[in-house]
């Protein structure tokens, strides 16, 4: 609620919803507290913290800000002590996922937010340990954590079953939440590169292509017998994705002391005010089908800062130019950095985009002799409706030939992957839009015969 009233009054410039949302925030600060009198409790399911960062930021009313912290400093130190909802030890000593996901990134997300802020180092190394086992040892190739069904979330490091995984989809949007407040604070494109595969492959596929129908679950391999829903009777996930869509261009851009920063490849027209300059920045692209992107920004007035282009960790080969002269910028954190630029210029950035053979973690057991494929920032899966001769025996091989190919009327407009292995014809689709068609079954990972 106090999210949504901060969005309407950023939309509308009205106080109306926004002051009911600093009464109840004000009541839960004067409930709540370390002072005589307050009662000293954590929420059990996280969420809260960032709404209360917010309304710092928008009010400059300090308390919130303090009452986000205090919910997190009491981890661990009030009679809810449950792994569950990562109540288990203080949140500066905690170093591995445990418990339920989306209580874990929403947790993880406040947590950037006060570090932030309040410029807490300890919470930042903390979240640095946390980053790494979650993303190093928990997470799927498409960017889906919590494998568990029996508490939604995680599990021991490297468990990540395909037929069985959980996937919440509101664990994949934590993960676009957490991951963007660590790029804000770090300048490190590899949480950007995490929020994208998120984004793209977690996230976009918890809703159908018309809109209408949601995965609760997001598995990698189906039997055909897992399809979306119109509706949960726990119906988190279709309100958190006809909220979190429209938040998509917050995370294209980002802007710094020093820099204008370009997070993602989304074709737009924004104004943004920088030092008090209105700035237009025009990005033309058809990417993620396409590694392509054209760059022209526009300012009143000089800016004298640097201009950060993201060169995903996926992308292995690019190049660069300046009004069609090829240049050579230095790299800093995944950022290619153009420190010259005047206004109108076209920057044109071109990454080469082949399809991808992709390996699990050895320790993964699930995925012992197995590929996936991914070509940009999409992974892609086998749809049973597209291969139905020997589903269950199609394999990939060393030798394995791919074909792009662009079919603008087959599920709203894809490049689907065909590929030549052993004699056999394998259609690959984006994992984002299986179950879209007839029933059947579905896997991500396909066997791999060396």
């Amino acid at each position: 609620m106090v999210e949504g009233a901060i969005a309407h009054y950023q939309a509308t410039g009205k106080r109306n919803f926004l002051d009911i949302a600093i009464r109840y925030a004000d009541c839960v600060c004067r409930e709540i507290g370390p002072e005589e009198g307050q009662l000293v409790r954590v929420p059990a399911h996280q969420i809260a913290e960032m709404a209360l960062a917010k309304l710092y930021i928008v009010t400059g009313d300090r308390k919130y800000l303090d009452e986000a912290k205090f919910f997190l400093d009491q981890r661990g130190h009030t009679s809810r002590r449950d792994a569950y909802s990562q109540a288990h030890k203080p949140v500066v000593e905690q170093d591995e996922a445990v418990g339920h996901a989306v209580r874990a990134t929403y947790m993880y997300a406040g947590m950037a937010d006060v570090a932030a802020l309040k410029k807490d180092t300890a919470y930042v190394e903390a979240l640095n340990r946390l980053w790494d086992d979650v993303v190093l040892r928990n997470m799927y190739v498409t960017g889906g954590i919590g494998s568990s069904r029996h508490n939604e979330g995680f599990t021991e490091d490297y468990d990540l079953p395909n037929l069985d995984a959980y996937c919440e989809t509101c664990a994949s949007v934590g993960m676009v939440y957490w991951n963007q407040r660590m790029n804000q604070f770090t300048g490190d494109s590899k949480y950007i590169d995490v929020l994208e595969r998120s984004m793209y492959n977690g996230a976009l596929a918890g809703v159908s292509l018309a809109g209408d129908r949601f995965f609760y679950v997001n598995p990698l391999e189906s039997n055909g017998d897992h399809h979306r829903q119109a509706w949960y009777g726990c119906a988190c996930c279709p309100s958190q994705i006809s909220r979190f869509l429209p938040s998509i261009g917050n995370y294209i851009y980002g802007t710094s002391d020093k820099a204008l920063w370009v997070n993602l490849f989304i074709g737009n027209t924004t104004e943004v005010t920088i030092d008090g300059k209105k700035v237009v920045m025009k990005q033309e692209t058809d990417y993620p089908w396409d590694g392509l992107v054209k760059l022209t920004v526009t300012s009143e007035q000089p800016l004298g800062k640097e201009l950060r282009i993201r060169i995903p960790g996926w992308c292995k080969s690019y190049t660069l130019s300046v009004n069609g002269n090829k240049v050579d910028s230095t790299t800093d954190k995944g950022y290619t950095v153009i420190k010259e630029w005047k206004t109108g210029d076209l920057i044109v950035l071109n990454m080469d985009m082949p399809v991808e053979k992709v390996s699990a973690d050895p320790r993964v057991r699930q995925n012992t002799g197995k590929r996936a494929l991914q070509r940009g920032p999409l992974v892609y899966c086998l749809e049973e409706t597209d291969n139905t001769k020997d589903f269950a025996d199609l394999a990939l091989t060393p030798t394995s030939s791919f074909e792009v190919k662009d079919e603008p009327d087959n599920l709203g407009g894809i490049r689907s992957i065909k590929a030549i292995s052993n004699g056999q014809t394998l259609h690959f689709i984006p994992y984002y839009a299986w179950d879209n068609r007839k029933a059947g079954k579905m896997k991500v990972w396909i066997d791999y015969q060396e």
